[in-house]
């Protein structure tokens, strides 16, 4: 059963000249002090979200874009400050990613961001998909193999530092800890000082629906978001989900230990928001496209970086998306039909995060934010 809202931020400042025929994601440059404040949105979103009632509030570690699309470096730090900024909210990673750091260096941090904010900070993992952020920090991206044994050798560190008095790793990629002598005795073992002093949830999310990562997830015990996700791609990575964790001895629920990720936008009629989204939409897909994020051939692809090519050739639209609900676009009473539906097809999920777009101003999600938790939350406040 639905009984929590949270919203995120992938940390972009870009929010004019949007859309198909606007500037080139690559010809996109903006000042320091431009990408500087993605920071700043992020406490004036946070203090909103705290304000409204939502349970949780998600940002994303990225490097390196002076395009003005993803501008939050690092997750702990932000949200151990947000935590001082407000009362009640909760701060995701989402996500930190695990090759761009050494895996102690990341759980002393979390450590310290779980003490100090009470709680307050969830930790979670990813992969990457940016090349020139992975591979810049000198962890493999573009071999997808090597990345993925790389990411669950550190996981599996963490979760040593985290949960043991005294630890030690002997891996391909890490040897912990050193073998060197220390104050008359031979270094066997490490602690990690401090640990966290709450329960430590790990969230990931869950994007291709590769067997071997869910198989992993499930027995780390990993908690997955599965965002924009249409059918029937959704159900099916829910019951791997799940037959990976009955594998593992765990007999959840259909949807538990799962949020859903969604994106959305709110009008009077649904031809109304559709038409006020668009420009998000086509902003979202230019930013994506290029990465390999989402299912289209090169010929679209060249199409969606520079529309002038692109007579004839067909792309995506924000129509199908709402088809699909990998976006809920509408009135309030649309996307509440909708998120009941959900209830009863996947019992077990509890956690719906409203994801916003490239390109959507601040004052535009914040208004979208409000809609939602005036139309929207009071029909799941169980």
């Amino acid at each position: 059963m639905i009984r929590g809202f949270s919203a995120s931020y992938a940390g972009h400042v870009v929010d004019d000249n949007l859309g198909l025929q606007g500037t080139p994601a690559n010809d996109r440059w903006y000042t320091n002090v431009q990408l500087a404040e993605a920071l700043n949105w992020s406490v004036d979103i946070a203090q909103h979200l705290d304000n409204l009632g939502y349970e949780e509030f998600w940002m994303a570690e990225h490097h390196f874009q002076p395009e003005g699309y993803e501008c939050i470096p690092n997750l702990v730090m932000m949200g151990l400050y947000l935590a001082t900024q407000t009362k009640n909210l909760k701060f995701g990673c989402g996500f930190n990613i695990a090759p761009m750091w050494h895996p102690i260096r990341l759980a002393e941090d979390f450590a310290m961001a779980d003490i100090l904010s009470n709680g307050r900070v969830i930790f979670g993992v990813g992969r990457g998909y940016h090349s020139r952020e992975v591979e810049t920090f000198g962890a493999p991206m573009l071999d997808g193999d090597a990345n993925r044994e790389l990411f669950e050798e550190q996981i599996e560190i963490i979760q040593k530092a985290f949960n043991e008095d005294a630890f030690s790793y002997h891996g391909k990629h890490y040897q912990i800890p050193a073998r060197v002598p220390y104050r008359g005795y031979e270094l066997e073992k490490i602690t990690l000082v401090p640990k966290p002093t709450h329960p430590v949830e790990i969230w990931q999310p869950l994007v291709s629906g590769n067997p071997k990562g869910v198989d992993f997830m499930a027995r780390i015990g990993i908690k997955a978001l599965i965002a924009n996700t249409p059918e029937p791609a959704l159900s099916e990575r829910i019951a791997m989900y799940q037959e990976a964790a009955a594998s593992h001895g765990r007999d959840l629920k259909k949807g538990e230990d799962i949020a859903l990720g969604y994106r959305f936008f709110i009008a009077e009629t649904q031809e109304k928001a559709i038409e006020q989204a668009r420009p998000y939409f086509e902003e979202a897909m230019k930013f994506a496209a290029p990465l390999g994020l989402m299912r289209l051939d090169p010929e679209q692809i060249e199409a969606v970086a520079y529309p002038g090519r692109a007579r004839g050739v067909e792309l995506p639209t924000l129509e199908s998306a709402v088809a699909s609900k990998a976006w809920l676009c509408g009135p309030p009473e649309l996307i509440v039909d909708h998120l009941k539906s959900v209830e009863e097809q996947f019992p077990g999920v509890d956690r719906i995060n409203l994801g916003s777009v490239m390109g959507m101003p601040l004052n535009v999600f914040k208004d979208q934010l409000t809609k939602f938790a005036e139309g929207v939350m009071p029909a799941f406040s169980n």
